[in-house]
């Protein structure tokens, strides 16, 4: 749990000259901290205008520009050509498109590496950050950290901000070495670090190791030794310590905090959403129209025959960790919905949609989709042939299991659904009202913007106790797909057979229901995403900001 809160107000238009947040997902779509961002915009641009400036990395070309970034090179008084910044450092102003249209800089950074070492030992000495082992993504994390440093001090003397007025965000382990930086650089802002998921958690579930049994025995020093992950834990544990307010997005993830980082968050600032991405009416039943005639297309080919209109279509989704989201307890789920739960027969098609390592479109299922053929392909699972068909977990597990779940047909989509992936070509909020379940049977997952996003739509979902949103599902509404249109499973490290049960007779009696019934639960599904709607999520981020900027002014 977060700390007792001191009673701390914040007044945008007195308190704060500048709100700058860092992200590697400004503009930068990879995981669930895009849809963070992209979705409070609009919420914090009402309090702050143009004050507020999302800092993210430019790692785009002429040949590959970012597909919501629009370049305005007038925005912040032509800071992108009268800023005279240090070690090749450049940036590019314009405004991201999403609702609220907010200010963006993009920062080219590379030049920082040359002084990386010198950095890390400056790091060393001030705040004890243990860079020696570090290795992957760390100095390019680092770099970027840094670099965004650099410009939101810079930017704040260009627009003659007052230093303490001005409030630096930062997301993720991937932005500490920002935070800290800042902090010898510019002492009198405000800042605020946000963990959405410790390093060393996500890394003892992704490596197998049992979190909840053993969960208070765990030191996160000692296993981020075990694990080689010492200098992402002590770079996020080190933040965590420093920022003038730390927050996580769940009491799950605080929990974890509290016992991996031995740092108590201030605040937690659950994730909320956007309504204007649903779309309503006429446009929504066309849209699950044309998504599930697709769907249905798709799973006739490879199912080798035909679905039935009235299929049911069921699916996972999110990032590909194979343990930690609950990806092989779907999959066993599925089976155990078609060996024991389906006593109708019903046809129903299971969606694992999670991005993998694509080589190239499913070739005979192209083919067929393209000139309306009727072959089998030879790979009956996979929309999209993958590089690694024979260690990729979710193929190696259907492959097993390939011909069980009687009527369940289960398939792997492996790519991002951005509208152009060659086979669904259907992007993913626009194939989200084509399903009739989802299920996010997560392991370790801090908040869940998947079973939110599914329910924001109308599509109910079963997901766990696992995860934040199944959390706060459980804090203030009944758990049931009919009355609330989600039901949370409580999952521990012994129940997973159970678990694959429980899922699957969930499922086998939904599909049972009428239609009135099933109009009901998606109704009851619009309406709990409605609570999470980020006008009232808001407010615990201006309980950060207040502390935040109480703290900064005693320095």
């Amino acid at each position: 749990m977060a700390k007792k809160l001191s009673k701390h107000t914040v007044r945008y238009d007195k308190d704060i000259d500048l709100l700058f947040e860092t992200s590697w997902e400004v503009c930068n779509k990879i995981g669930g901290i895009y849809t963070v961002l992209s979705t409070k915009a609009r919420e914090l641009q009402q309090r702050l205008g143009d004050r507020l400036i999302f800092i993210g990395p430019d790692v785009w070309s002429d040949e590959n520009p970012s597909p919501v970034f629009q370049e305005r090179k007038t925005l912040l008084n032509k800071a992108a050509s009268k800023i005279e910044l240090p070690d090749g450092i450049t940036i590019r102003t314009g405004r991201w498109n999403i609702p609220g249209s907010p200010i963006v800089v993009l920062v080219k950074f590379h030049g920082i590496f040359s002084r990386l070492n010198s950095i890390y030992g400056e790091m060393w000495e001030r705040f004890g950050v243990d860079s020696l082992n570090a290795y992957g993504d760390y100095d390019e994390s680092c770099a970027f950290a840094v670099a965004s440093a650099i410009v939101v001090n810079k930017l704040s003397e260009h627009l003659k901000a007052d230093s303490g007025k001005v409030v630096a965000h930062f997301d993720e382990w991937t932005t500490g070495m920002g935070l800290l930086y800042l902090k010898t650089i510019m002492p009198k802002a405000a800042t605020i670090f946000t963990t959405h998921a410790t390093s060393i958690g996500r890394s003892i579930c992704g490596n197998g190791k049992n979190l909840y049994q053993y969960f208070e025995g765990y030191d996160g020093d000692q296993m981020a030794r075990e694990l080689n992950m010492t200098a992402k834990h002590s770079l996020e544990k080190t933040a965590a310590a420093q920022a003038d307010c730390f927050t996580t997005v769940s009491d799950v993830t605080a929990r974890e905090c509290t016992q991996l980082l031995g740092v108590t968050p201030d605040v937690v600032t659950p994730n909320g959403f956007e309504p204007d991405f649903v779309p309503t009416g006429r446009k929504y039943t066309l849209r699950r129209n044309a998504g599930r005639q697709r769907l249905l297309r798709i799973g006739s080919l490879l199912s080798g025959r035909q679905l039935a209109d009235d299929t049911f279509i069921i699916a996972t989704s999110g990032r590909n960790e194979y343990r930690n989201k609950g990806l092989d307890l779907f999959i066993d789920s599925m089976n155990a919905l078609g060996e024991r739960h389906n006593p109708e027969g019903r046809d129903v098609l299971a969606l694992v949609m999670v991005p993998a390592w694509v080589k190239e479109p499913n070739g005979q299922l192209l083919m067929d989709l393209e000139y309306n053929g009727t072959d089998r392909p030879e790979c009956t699972f996979l929309t999209h042939r993958l590089n690694n068909e024979d260690s990729d977990s979710v193929c190696c597990r259907l492959r097993q299991t390939e011909g069980e779940g009687g009527k369940v047909k289960t398939i792997f989509i492996p790519c991002y659904l951005d509208g152009g992936d060659g086979i669904v070509d259907i992007s993913y909020y626009d194939i989200l009202p084509a399903l009739d379940l989802t299920v996010f049977p997560s392991y370790y997952e801090p908040w869940g913007y998947t079973p939110l996003e599914s329910v924001a739509f109308g599509v109910p979902t079963v997901t766990t106790d696992k995860a934040g949103f199944g959390q706060w599902v459980l804090s203030n509404f009944d758990n049931s797909l009919q009355s609330t249109g989600v039901k949370v499973i409580a999952r521990e490290d012994t129940t997973y057979a159970a678990n694959a049960e429980e899922i699957a007779s969930e499922a086998g009696r939904y599909m049972t229901l009428g239609a009135a019934a099933v109009a009901e639960a998606r109704a009851a599904a619009v309406a709990t995403s409605a609570k999470a709607d980020w006008k009232f999520f808001i407010e615990d981020y201006d309980k950060a900001f207040a502390i935040a900027l109480a703290k900064a002014s005693k320095r």
